[in-house]
């Protein structure tokens, strides 16, 4: 019996809406989850995030496990309580990092083996050593295997090695979790763009037995048509019973494509990395705010919002904070970014409630621009 029970309350075609029920509280899905990577949601404090109607926040094990280390987060309380968060958090297992930080890294059968990013020093990750710093450490609630991942388009046999491994190290996390009451943990298919791949690796993992599946190595190079293509076939090979999610995605309608095609569960960086950028996501789609054409518009980003940062001040004052390179411009358009996407989750969950998604996903795309 799986940790966590997931009720699903409606379908609409491949979409569907429920609750995940954890031990800190229910996720509502489907669900965005902002990244709070080193234990911060960058710019925002804890009641910032919550507020926007986040159920769950995501850390990362590789970034906090060099600093400040796990073991000091587990003296001071673990990570909840280190960063006052009493919701649900699901970690990362470091598996991107793997990828993305390849140069200073190294893989064998046993363990990754890398050098900080911060000062050098060497460390190895296992498979077990992911989880005991997940589930014992830091104490997420939903912990993710250790997994390797490589970025597209990759040669169909670097996908299936890499898939492979990641099967195996998905029986160590296994074996290392055990059987755990408060916790839950996930597995995370690996192939490529590979249908016959995501297949095996969908049976290996399902054979393992996790309470919840995630769709990994996307976003990583392959474009949207070809993220859709994948998820076309990906999400239905995983059990429907458990909850479903796609890691580091991403786009809204990436995320609205996704949720179409039976995806539960998401993260990425994008609302607060784009907020630091000047730019804003909006049902009109994304504005950038270094633009002069918003110097003198006197409108807010969303007169509806329930978020003050997207209500409350106007294109132009933004404008004026971009240009002017202060730090609110950051805070505002993050705190105004996330809203958004806990909106457009909201606005997702009772469209399949209402059994009327297909025309909420051809409204969406149309309203979708680049200004």
């Amino acid at each position: 019996m799986a940790a966590f029970p997931f009720k699903i309350a409606a379908t609409d075609g491949k979409a569907r809406t429920g609750v995940l029920s954890t031990s800190r509280g229910e996720i509502r899905t489907p669900a965005f989850m902002p990244v709070g990577t080193a234990g911060t949601v960058k710019a925002l404090t804890t009641e910032q995030v919550a507020a926007t109607g986040a159920d769950i926040v995501l850390g990362n094990t590789y970034h906090l496990m060099l600093r400040p280390s796990a073991e000091r987060v587990a003296r001071l309380g673990g990570l909840h309580r280190f960063m006052r968060w009493e919701k649900p958090i699901l970690t990362d297992s470091g598996g991107f990092q793997v990828m993305s930080l390849s140069n200073i890294s190294k893989v064998t059968e046993e363990a990754v083996t890398f050098q900080s990013h911060i000062d050098g020093s060497r460390h190895v990750l296992t498979p077990e050593r992911s989880i005991e710093i997940q589930a014992d450490l830091l104490g997420a609630d939903i912990v993710m295997q250790l997994d390797e991942l490589v970025s597209l388009p990759a040669a169909e046999d670097r996908a299936a090695e890499a898939m492979r491994r990641s099967a195996r190290w998905g029986e160590r996390s296994k074996a290392a979790f055990g059987g755990r009451d408060a916790q839950a943990l996930f597995g995370i298919q690996q192939g490529g763009i590979s249908e016959t791949l995501r297949r095996e690796s969908a049976e290996r993992l399902i054979d393992t037995g996790f309470d919840g599946y995630a769709i990994g190595g996307l976003a990583v190079g392959e474009g949207h048509e070809g993220m859709i293509e994948v998820l076309d076939f990906a999400p239905d090979m995983l059990p429907p019973q458990r909850p479903r999610y796609l890691m580091g995605v991403g786009k809204p309608v990436d995320i609205v494509e996704a949720v179409a095609r039976g995806v539960d569960m998401f993260d990425c960086v994008l609302p607060t990395r784009s907020g630091r950028h000047g730019q804003a996501w909006t049902w009109e789609g994304s504005i950038n705010l270094k633009n002069a054409r918003f110097a003198e518009d006197d409108t807010p980003l969303d007169a509806a919002s329930a978020c003050a940062a997207g209500r409350d001040y106007s294109k132009a004052y933004l404008h004026h904070l971009v240009k002017s390179e202060e730090i609110l411009a950051q805070v505002l358009l993050s705190w105004h970014n996330l809203a958004f996407f806990q909106d457009l989750m909201a606005a997702l969950r009772a469209a399949i409630a209402e059994g009327r998604l297909d025309a909420f996903r051809q409204e969406f795309a149309a309203r979708q621009v680049i200004r």
